[in-house]
């Protein structure tokens, strides 16, 4: 419980931060005062820019922290990550898709919509090709083939496209950010979110029969097929819904599990509410250091997270390589 009270109150804090922080020279005492007045430019810099772009780093750091760790302690491999299941790589063919049709530019919600919808579509692909009593080998393959599938349809729809600034455009949108965010996107993506989040309610006893093993889990009484499906479920919809409205933001899912878990005892069960409280710190902790680093830039948010998750991982392999 403490490790819970101190990752929420990094959270409060890193939150508060975000919301100070900004190209706009504003005073914190008026901040707050536009925060909570709403009036004049004060208020709509803090509602309709800061809050939402806060909002979403939160929420879309607590989803990939706890996906990571869901799909960590289903497979029992400290290196799954969220993307196994080739969510991300189908939500990046949504997006390329709309770009290229000319939907993105009729309609200002078309891309995240369009990659929430192929993220959806992927993972139900996923499912029929596991079978509903495939293991976990089963679906790591289809996951594997269904991601190099989409990355494929992705680089030809790339290869063959008349417009020579789509491939700029998405290489953009794939390095993942927060900029120009607004109340839109968080609706769009905030109930998809906590769909995902209500169906790992309860599997945290499942993972820690997992440690023992399928056919251990299976005799006392954990319905395995059950379980897996809400795992697959689940993840899909956190890391599609994150991926259709921010991008590609990586190594959230890997690196955090791997930071909290010898916090909680090894347990998988209770590293999930650690896993994404540490996610929504992490996010909002790259973002602030993404208008900190380069205010004059749009320095995008997955190449901070890639800059910071790389050397954080390779140190965690150094340290587990000296202690083993």
């Amino acid at each position: 419980m403490r490790l819970l009270a101190a990752l929420g109150a990094l959270c409060a804090g890193l939150f508060v931060a975000a919301l100070m922080i900004g190209p706009a020279q504003i005073g914190i005492a008026e901040s707050f005062r536009g925060l909570l007045a709403g009036d004049g430019a004060a208020g709509l810099v803090m509602r309709e820019i800061r809050l939402p772009r806060a909002v979403l780093a939160a929420l879309i750091g607590g989803c990939l922290g706890l996906s990571g760790a869901a799909m960590q302690g289903y497979l029992r491999n400290p290196l799954a990550e969220p993307g196994l299941i080739g969510v991300s790589a189908a939500a990046a063919l949504g997006a390329v898709i709309a770009i290229q049709t000319g939907f993105a530019a009729a309609f200002a919600l078309a891309l995240p919509l369009s990659a929430l919808a192929a993220a959806l579509l992927a993972v139900l692909l996923i499912l029929f090709m596991a079978g509903p009593g495939g293991g976990s080998l089963a679906l790591i393959l289809a996951g594997v083939a269904v991601s190099a599938f989409a990355g494929a349809l992705t680089s030809l729809v790339l290869n063959l496209s008349p417009n020579p600034f789509a491939a700029s455009e998405f290489v953009f949108w794939m390095m993942g950010s927060l900029a120009d965010r607004s109340w839109l996107h968080v609706v769009i993506a905030a109930p998809v979110m906590a769909v995902g989040a209500a169906m790992m309610w309860g599997i945290g006893r499942g993972l820690d029969a997992l440690t023992l093993g399928e056919d251990a889990a299976a005799s006392i009484g954990i319905g395995l097929p059950g379980l897996r499906l809400r795992i697959v479920l689940g993840v899909a919809a956190m890391v599609g819904a994150a991926t259709s409205v921010a991008g590609a933001i990586g190594f959230v899912g890997l690196v955090v599990p791997h930071l909290l878990r010898g916090r909680v005892g090894g347990r998988p069960g209770a590293l999930l509410p650690a896993a994404a409280l540490g996610g929504a710190a992490m996010v909002l902790a790259a973002d602030i250091a993404v208008r900190l680093v380069l205010p004059g830039r749009d320095l995008k948010l997955g190449v901070v997270m890639a800059l910071i998750g790389a050397p954080v991982f390779l140190h965690l392999i150094w340290q587990q390589r000296r202690g083993g």
